[in-house]
């Protein structure tokens, strides 16, 4: 990675912070190698520059559906400004950043992912008008494209105010002048707050945490029902999943001669070739790490003999996950046990998933898994019947642990801040895209089962839209069942 020229900086450019629209920040780094630029480099650097403005672009794809978006929550608000940031780069580790990733309520309403970017809502007529808040490009004349860490020569090409408005279809401005604004503003406010320091210390006599609040749970609930560019996007991350998938099952040989990041590495190249990123850190457990819901360490051995959990999912350039488990043999073969547990797991999963339908309680496949479970816990005598009485103190939580499922969308778990009248005690509608992920887990310090049962994890999650007239897996390219697994595995191993 190169070490940034930090020289001493031109007379235009300032070491405190940005002062005016062409001040620029350019941090010097201590023990830079440049002591400074000459007059003449200076002067050099400012002409024989190529015109590379982008003209007649054409809006993202998903434009109109922002554009609803922000009609809708227009009309929840009306007579408020609000306030959605998409957030700022965060410090990994001294001078280097995270990969950024844009708030999910503000990439749902714009379809930009940079950083520093805010959308503004104001308040006009019966309505509001909407402004996009963006950092312009790169000033070629006061230096700051090529001195500055974040300028264009450092880390890409911005696109222009001018650009970004024909992207988005939304009126674009520089975000530097919006603290300001902000500041001085006038009439009742409403900010998603945790993303942008800066933009909430400017409206910090100007908000309330309850106003705030309603705002986050109105935008985690506007999610909760997908649109037709919503469902496409999550089909796609499905579909890179399933080729993931695929990916991990032809190298398990290389896996099994390293440990489990091999398996982490390999389907994360699928993700990133495909995709944006993984939508979560990949679980890939081996034996008794799959008795660990989020083992994401993955260091690991991979055994023959033993099952691999790998719950993975690709995120989409729209920042739409997959969230798919499968329970694999590494060898290829369930033994007699492994088999009879993974079963048991998936006649719950056929349960809870056949139990997804419009109107349903959004309780009702979690009861219907929950119910299998127990009954195999009863009849393989690891907890004492009726399955009724099991099911009432929740006893077989001990070896089931989490819930069957959970919303799914550009947050793996989805629209978390909606209320629970609207969540887990609503009813499930045509649009919604759920998880259904039963689970078995003997734990390996488990004494009160048989010790043959230690160490086994058992998880099949997959992605389930529902329809007007039932549901549909949008993971079904992967197979389920025990005899389908191994054989599909046969086949790609070839």
């Amino acid at each position: 990675m190169s070490d940034e020229l930090n020289p001493a900086v031109p007379d235009s450019v300032t070491a405190e912070g940005p002062e005016t629209e062409s001040e620029e920040t350019v941090k010097q780094r201590k023990n830079g190698l440049y002591p400074g630029v000459s007059d003449e480099l200076a002067e050099s650097m400012q002409s024989g520059w190529a015109d590379t403005e982008l003209r007649d672009l054409e809006p993202i794809e998903q434009a109109a559906h922002t554009a609803r978006r922000r009609a809708a929550l227009s009309a929840r608000f009306p007579g408020e400004r609000l306030v959605i940031p998409a957030g700022n780069l965060k410090t990994r580790s001294n001078d280097t950043e995270y990969a950024f990733r844009a708030s999910v309520e503000y990439a749902y309403l714009t379809g930009n992912q940079t950083e520093d970017g805010v959308l503004v809502l104001e308040p006009a007529g019966e309505g509001h008008e909407a402004t996009i808040y963006l950092l312009p490009r790169s000033d070629r004349e006061n230096g700051e494209f090529w001195l500055s860490g974040q300028g264009e020569l450092w880390v890409g090409r911005r696109h222009s105010l001018a650009e970004s408005e024909a992207l988005y279809g939304i009126p674009a401005a520089d975000v530097r002048e919006l603290a300001d604004a902000l500041r001085e503003a006038t009439g009742p406010v409403r900010v998603v707050r945790g993303h942008d320091a800066g933009i909430e210390a400017a409206l910090t006599d100007k908000v309330t945490a309850e106003r705030d609040e309603e705002l986050r749970v109105f935008l985690s609930e506007a999610r909760l029902v997908k649109d037709e560019f919503e469902i496409g996007e999550l089909q796609k991350a499905v579909d890179s999943t399933v080729r993931g998938f695929e990916d991990v099952v032809k190298v398990l040989d290389k896996a099994e001669a390293t440990s489990e990041r091999y398996i982490e590495g390999t389907f994360f190249l699928r993700a990133r070739v495909e995709g944006n990123d993984v939508g979560y850190g990949s679980i890939c457990a081996a034996g008794p790490h799959a008795c660990t819901l989020h083992w994401v360490r993955n260091d690991g051995p991979v055994r023959s003999g033993d099952l691999l959990l790998l719950d993975a999912g690709v995120e989409t350039h729209t920042l739409y996950t997959a969230d798919v488990t499968r329970t694999l043999p590494i060898n290829g073969t369930y033994s007699e046990l492994q088999k009879k547990i993974y079963d048991a797991v998936y006649d719950a999963q056929e349960a809870g998933i056949a139990a997804v339908q419009p109107g349903a309680k959004y309780r009702d496949f979690h009861d219907a898994a929950q119910r299998v479970l127990a009954e195999r816990l009863v009849e393989w005598g690891l907890v004492e019947g009726p399955v009724e009485r099991v099911l009432e103190l929740g006893l077989q939580r001990r070896w089931t642990l989490h819930g069957t499922g959970h919303m799914l969308g550009m947050d793996v778990h989805d629209c978390a801040a909606a209320r629970t009248e609207t969540y887990v005690e609503g009813t499930l509608e045509p649009g919604m895209v759920l998880t259904v992920e039963p689970g078995l887990y003997f734990q390996a310090d488990d004494l009160t089962v048989p010790q043959e049962y230690r160490g086994i994890g058992v998880r099949i999650e997959d992605d389930i839209l529902v329809t007007r007239d039932g549901n549909r897996n949008l993971s079904a390219g992967l197979p389920r069942r025990s005899d389908e697994v191994e054989a599909w595995m046969s086949a790609l191993k070839g």
